[in-house]
């Protein structure tokens, strides 16, 4: 998208980011692999995951400063009013076009594309949003995990007292006695109490559900904005569990059932005297462009066609048909579609973007520096922009400012390995051996390929003086050690 990246998965189930054609990275964060930690650990909680899952094949992460900067436009009234510090909050596009959004690591929030396609107003991502932040504010993955090991103590003394309860079985199995010492029988015992340390599990996590539902009505009704949103979405859920839940013991599923989750908010959101407060004309265009961009780039052509039909003129659906034809290989068209864009809205940060992204990956890197470097002026704060802008000055032989750019780019996300691949190159071809090799090892930490991080840092470290800020960086490499989860 602008400058999308978009990750698939690896074997291993770990994500991968696909930058370019030719240059592919993997990423496994240690918090990710803390919540897999954990949901390991409540898996007696949980059917089996699907078989997709199971093959690693799951969808992966997607940056685009666009909705980037709208998610965060979108969040950070609702963080403050909920006391959660926004600096340290991210929030993270899933290419998944199902309905959700989730938190991880007690500070990202996970949010998918399909949600954003679906969602026809900003009041319903912003309440999606709230909800999360409720999760966040209540600390309640944390709690999650003192649960879990509540619930993992409570399986053992369960499993000890049955235990103990066969052996005394066993010893009165004799005519007439009243317990039974039969297969059956006995597993019961031992598995009667692993269903209620289940059932108190789940019954914990619906609990917190409906917290985050409370919560985000009051960081809704703060900010002077509208629970309607929330409400909507709770009533799409319904409307996709109809025919599912009639027969579902509501003691056995994770969250409450959809009618009572409904009608426990629809009382607390319509008391809200913002309840009828409606989203600014100008967040409702920014949030039909968004659409317009991922129907644009993850649809085809006749969802295209169907969604912006050619007698829609409006901004969105002219961006929508200049991002599809694009995305398809139709450069000259897409080049006048989006100047077209770029004559009606100059100071749009967006349209430039797309345009230095299809003028790069057609080969055209030097006329792709104009419109990229308007781009990253006027969105100061869009890393993936100024991420791209380095790719194009490095793919122009314009190495010294490539360098600068990108050196800049990486200080401004820490967690993202994507420029240093980009800045490796960059030393390269100025035969700065030593800086290559360490940008190349720190591309590779973030991307959590550690083996291949080590190799590059060993290299990089022998060539720097002891005790400099390159050796430090390359040392700090080679002392890492990733954290182990049982």
């Amino acid at each position: 998208m602008g400058s999308v990246r978009n990750m698939g998965t690896s074997e291993d189930g770990v994500p991968q980011r696909l930058l370019h054609p030719s240059i592919i990275s993997r990423r496994g964060t240690a918090p990710a692999r803390r919540v897999l930690a954990l949901i390991a650990a409540a898996a007696l909680a949980l059917p089996a995951p699907p078989a997709a899952a199971q093959a690693g094949t799951g969808p992966g992460i997607i940056r685009d400063a666009e909705i980037e900067q709208l998610m965060r436009d979108y969040a950070h009234p609702v963080l403050r009013a909920a006391g959660v510090n926004t600096g340290a909050t991210r929030i993270i596009l899933v290419n998944d076009r199902g309905f959700n959004a989730f938190v991880a690591d007690g500070r990202k929030i996970f949010i998918n594309l399909g949600a954003l396609m679906e969602a026809k107003t900003p009041n319903e991502i912003i309440g999606v949003l709230a909800h999360e932040t409720g999760h966040i504010a209540g600390g309640h993955l944390s709690n999650l995990h003192q649960e879990v090991a509540r619930a993992q103590i409570m399986s053992i003394i369960g499993m000890l007292a049955g235990a103990g309860a066969l052996v005394a079985t066993a010893r009165n199995n004799r005519p007439g006695s009243p317990v039974g010492s039969d297969a059956a029988g006995q597993a019961g015992l031992l598995l009667g109490p692993q269903e209620l340390v289940r059932r108190s599990l789940l019954s914990y996590v619906r609990a917190q559900e409906e917290a985050a539902d409370r919560a985000a009505v009051k960081y809704l009704t703060a900010t002077g904005q509208s629970p309607k949103g929330l409400l909507t979405t709770l009533e799409r859920f319904q409307n996709d569990s109809l025919f599912r839940t009639t027969s579902i013991d509501p003691y056995t599923i994770s969250h409450p059932l959809p009618r009572e989750r409904l009608s426990n908010l629809e009382t607390a959101a319509k008391a809200s005297p913002t309840f009828g407060a409606v989203d600014t004309p100008a967040l409702q265009t920014r949030h039909d462009l968004m659409r317009a961009k991922l129907v644009g780039f993850i649809g085809n052509a006749s969802e295209v066609a169907r969604r912006y039909p050619i007698s829609d003129n409006s901004m969105a659906a002219r961006y929508a048909r200049a991002v599809s034809a694009y995305r398809v290989g139709r450069q000259a068209e897409a080049i006048g579609l989006i100047d077209g864009l770029i004559a009606a809205q100059p100071g749009n940060p967006y349209f430039h973007e797309l345009k230095g992204q299809a003028l790069l990956e057609a080969g055209r890197a030097r006329e792709s520096i104009a419109p990229l470097r308007r781009a990253a002026a006027l969105a100061p704060a869009g890393q993936p922009i100024r991420v791209m802008l380095g790719h194009a000055l490095v793919a122009s032989d314009q190495t010294a400012e490539a360098i600068s750019v990108l050196t800049k780019a990486s200080q401004g996300d820490s967690e993202d390995g994507d420029a240093y691949q980009f800045l490796a190159m960059a030393y390269d071809r100025r035969n700065d051996v030593p800086q290559a090799q360490l940008a190349a090892a720190q591309g590779f930490f973030l991307a959590g390929q550690y083996v291949e991080a080590r190799t590059q840092a060993d290299r990089a470290k022998k060539q720097f003086k002891e005790g400099s800020p390159g050796w430090l960086k390359a040392d700090d490499i080679l002392n890492y050690r990733p954290p182990k989860f049982d």
